[in-house]
């Protein structure tokens, strides 16, 4: 790829999010009510997004052999308890990842 080809290509990403970014303010004007349906995926989609999260990150864990699916087990009750606690989505899957990790790089020493 040349550097012209590169910028182009640079360029135009840019523009897509740019675009994909303002339409929603260029749709949906500052003080019109959004359509009903618009307002429901708003309320809707933040717990399917999250359900469809959580369907994928265990799709694979392994419970019939060694370490039992524990690793997954625990970071997720770790997510699921510093969510309910502290109400904090960042830190609750930052710690659940680093749970995670710790889990099964040092102490379930899982090799994949």
């Amino acid at each position: 790829m040349t550097s012209l080809e590169m910028v182009i290509t640079v360029a135009i990403v840019v523009a897509g999010t740019l675009l994909t970014r303002f339409a929603a303010f260029l749709i949906f004007p500052p003080g019109k009510k959004a359509p009903d349906f618009v307002l429901y995926l708003g309320k809707a989609l933040p717990a399917a997004v999250m359900g469809l999260l959580v369907v994928y990150t265990f799709k694979d864990t392994v419970v019939l052999t060694y370490p039992y699916g524990l690793p997954e087990l625990i970071a997720f009750l770790v997510t699921v308890e510093l969510h309910m606690w502290k109400r904090n989505m960042f830190m609750s899957i930052g710690a659940g990842t680093v749970a995670y990790m710790i889990l099964v790089q040092a102490i379930f020493n899982v090799t994949r």
